[in-house]
């Protein structure tokens, strides 16, 4: 009983833990129809790619998205973007 127990938590937290991610916009473009846009955000400041990617993503979480696109970037002193957010129809 107790192995039932476990098991279902394990499942209960791995699937609650799916991140949003970024896809290109060249194959976002392909499965567009599947998805629906459930608002904007940006990320500023951040200091490597893969931290406005982790601030993006865990944003995305936040509006409900399964993926977010990319729609401008800027690299000058810090990283700074901005993706439009979608989940799945």
């Amino acid at each position: 009983m107790k192995i039932y127990i476990y098991a279902i938590a394990v499942c209960v937290f791995s699937f609650s833990s799916f991140a949003a991610e970024m896809m290109p916009k060249n194959d976002f473009e392909k499965v567009q129809g599947q998805y629906e846009k459930v608002g904007s955000i940006s990320t500023s400041g951040e200091t490597s790619a893969a931290d406005a990617k982790t601030e993006l993503s865990e944003l995305a979480d936040k509006k409900g998205g399964d993926i977010y696109v990319l729609t401008s970037g800027n690299t000058k002193n810090k990283m700074h973007a901005t993706a439009d957010v979608y989940k799945k129809k």
